[in-house]
């Protein structure tokens, strides 16, 4: 069979030594079992900790038990989901050949522009720059927690949206839903990445 281009090669080993590095866990010694125990105590009953895995910390990141460290990396992790779940839902009306109708700049239509990571080589770089700029204003001044909020990841910020009318229980299971749909996210946008950089991913998303 032919052989996969040196870019491809690389990309695979990346995978594969992060798949492998996850894997090691397995056999850390004793003291770091001890410690995990210690953060199982202190978290297990945490949303996101559920079947089959239940909580699961193969680096050790919390092994210490220490909560604000654990809200960080939680507020880290929802925020990485919402962005995720956004990637995968854009990545795919794009790649099913949806367009905005008329121009993108006076010499390149919005029909014209490719998917995924050709689309940055297709777009005008003032094009490239807005994005980049929106992405910036709604890091420091939008998406952001500014204190006195419920949960890591709540970044209401005084509005209510609602929320607050709702039970315990209710607040708890879409909480679950939105975690559990941002890791998957996350590996569904990091699976378009690869398989567009593999040459195969017509073969595994036909939707055109």
């Amino acid at each position: 069979p032919a052989a996969f281009p040196h870019h491809r090669q690389t990309t695979m080993k990346t995978a594969v030594f992060a798949t492998l590095l996850a894997s090691a866990a397995a056999f850390a010694p004793a003291s770091q079992k001890a410690a995990s125990s210690t953060a199982l105590n202190a978290f297990e009953k945490e949303i996101g900790s559920q079947a089959p895995l239940g909580f699961w910390d193969p680096m050790g990141l919390v092994a210490d038990g220490d909560q604000e460290t654990f809200d960080r990396l939680r507020y880290t992790e929802v925020k990485h989901g919402r962005i995720a779940m956004i990637a995968v839902v854009g990545y795919l009306t794009c790649a099913s050949g949806a367009r905005f109708p008329g121009m993108l700049s006076s010499d390149v239509a919005f029909a014209d522009v490719p998917n995924g990571f050709a689309a940055f080589n297709a777009m005008p770089k003032a094009g490239v720059a807005q994005i980049l700029a929106f992405i910036f204003f709604m890091e420091v001044g939008v998406m952001k927690d500014l204190g006195g909020n419920d949960f890591p990841g709540d970044i209401r910020n005084g509005f209510d949206f609602g929320w607050d009318g709702q039970t315990d229980e209710w607040k708890t299971q879409k909480r679950a839903i939105e975690l559990n749909n941002g890791r998957a996210a996350q590996m569904g946008i990091f699976g378009l990445m690869l398989h567009e950089q593999f040459g195969n991913l017509d073969a595994i998303l036909p939707l055109k």
